[in-house]
């Protein structure tokens, strides 16, 4: 019972990560105007002309990999960051957007969680 929640959890986030990340292409969610605290940051994050971009394949890679179930837990690695960014920006911007952020952070830290013997190495003295 216990692989079958973290396999759901997983290819929820998989999914959402592929949803999100194809939205920050082809922006087929519509998003209300965000604070201008907010504004401000992501307008300055979309200013350096790569960013957003780097953020979107990372969302997408990792998704696709959520799903196929390889490379996973350097997927989640390489997500983590991008995730409590984007948390601690609605945490600290604007708190009335921080559902999705949460529900991914958690999310992938329960895919780390799920994928823990792959870390065993990193932490070994």
């Amino acid at each position: 019972m216990k692989t079958k929640i973290y396999t759901g959890i997983q290819i929820l986030a998989g999914l959402m990560l592929i949803m999100f990340g194809m939205n920050k292409f082809l922006h087929f969610i519509p998003m209300p105007p965000p604070p201008a605290e907010l504004g401000a940051y992501l307008g300055a994050l979309m200013a350096t002309g790569y960013l957003m971009t780097l953020v979107a394949i990372i969302e997408i890679g990792a998704g696709i990999s959520f799903l196929l179930n390889k490379y996973t837990a350097l997927m989640a690695v390489i997500l983590m960051p991008v995730m409590v960014n984007a948390f601690l920006a609605h945490l600290f911007l604007d708190i009335s957007g921080i559902g999705g952020s949460l529900m991914l952070t958690v999310f992938t830290i329960v895919v780390m969680i799920r994928h823990k013997e792959a870390y065993t190495g990193m932490f070994k003295s």
